[in-house]
């Protein structure tokens, strides 16, 4: 199958009407820039804001980006965009990146009851996938299927608690699902997302994976969320369900953190209410001819989106460079690829959508972790060629 990228099935519904930022990777300085997306062209603005991080920390970034200088176009978002794929394109010309940089990359776990069974269920089979509808069967007989009436850290919550604990199905998965705390926890390290067009990495030894469609905030050093992007928190079901002490092989491989296709700032046209409205489309093709659809919707969030930042940043922990912050999601595919009762799990080559109207799309190409480029362009790279193009006392 062929990845293809144009402006009319990447931007948002309502076009280039929003403030839309992102990175582009220049062959001409032999790095990152820093790009503002118009409709008369992708612009380099990183003069005046050498990282998406130092933008975001700025006093005001919505008119920082929409006043930046347009004197350095680096060509029409159409031609950026096809030559994003890797394997389309032009070494000479420029193509989109991940648009933060600088940020730590955090999530939130078990944010929506509907996806929070699926957690139980990797628990209680320990990550085999041939024992997970069993197990399911016996949870939803247990303790049924809608926990969205309760409220996390609630006094229903606990009685809840206590009531599971006494069967002796209290899970580690509930405690963070309906408790007080959110699960927050370090996706990958700065620097290493990738963005829309690249390929997005499994673990070579996962047999059971699945995609997981986010919303993702851009928050700055001080806890404002400046913005949202459209993020694949990658989950392997068959690690993390072995054990929760291999939640970092289980999210933290090469290429398995994508996010994109660009951020949109908040202003008069997107707001912290248009994140808490979204619908959340994914798509999965397969080259064997399989086709996954599922939806997410942000109206069933357990904790809403600002409550979740509240909780990753304060006095007993700071982000200098700010930090992105995937959602969570309600979807966990349950939907057979093999034989029955074997569920989903990726192949090599799964083209895989996220979109939403007002964010746009996401697409990415699957392949194993062992088969991306590795990544080699980190802070330390990025510092060093600001300071070669003159940049770095701005950033």
């Amino acid at each position: 199958m062929t990845l293809v990228l144009d402006a009319m099935t990447t931007l948002p519904a309502d076009g280039f009407a929003g403030t839309l930022i992102g990175r582009a990777w220049v062959p001409a300085e032999d790095g990152p820039s820093v790009i503002l997306i118009r409709e008369d062209g992708v612009f380099d603005i990183s003069r005046t804001a050498p990282t998406v991080s130092s933008l975001l920390n700025g006093p005001n970034p919505l008119a920082t980006a929409r006043l930046a200088p347009r004197d350095k176009r680096l060509g029409s978002l159409d031609e950026i965009l096809a030559n994003t794929p890797p394997e389309k394109r032009d070494e000479r010309k420029p193509w989109l990146l991940a648009p933060v940089d600088l940020q730590a990359l955090k999530a939130a776990g078990v944010t929506f009851a509907g996806s929070l069974l699926e957690r139980v269920v990797e628990e209680q089979s320990r990550g085999d996938p041939q024992r997970a509808e069993a197990v399911r069967s016996s949870l939803v007989a247990e303790i049924g299927t809608d926990l969205s009436q309760v409220k996390p850290g609630s006094e229903d919550a606990a009685r809840l608690k206590a009531a599971l604990q006494a069967r002796g199905l209290w899970s580690q998965y509930l405690e963070v699902g309906i408790g007080p705390d959110v699960e927050i926890f370090t996706k990958s390290q700065p620097m290493a997302a990738v963005g829309t067009g690249a390929g997005i990495g499994i673990h070579p030894r996962s047999v059971w994976n699945n995609p997981e469609p986010e919303i993702v905030l851009v928050v700055n050093a001080a806890g404002v969320i400046q913005g949202a992007g459209l993020g694949n928190d990658v989950n392997l079901r068959d690690f993390e369900g072995r054990s929760a002490l291999l939640l970092s092989k289980a999210k933290d491989n090469t290429g398995s953190c994508a996010i994109g296709p660009f951020i949109r700032l908040f202003d008069e046209s997107f707001t912290l209410d248009d994140v808490r409205a979204a619908e959340v489309e994914l798509r999965v093709a397969g080259e064997d001819g399989f086709m996954l659809e599922g939806h997410s919707s942000m109206r069933q969030i357990s904790r809403d989106p600002a409550e979740i930042v509240r909780q990753s940043i304060g006095a007993s922990n700071q982000y200098p460079d700010g930090f992105a912050i995937f959602l969570g999601t309600m979807f966990a595919p349950t939907k057979d690829r093999g034989e029955k009762g074997s569920g989903f799990t990726h192949k090599p080559g799964d083209i895989v959508t996220i979109a939403t109207p007002r964010l746009g799309a996401l697409v990415n190409r699957v392949a194993t972790s062992d088969a991306l480029p590795p990544w080699r362009f980190g802070a330390g790279a990025l510092m060093q060629n600001l300071a070669r193009r003159g940049l770095l006392g701005a950033a």
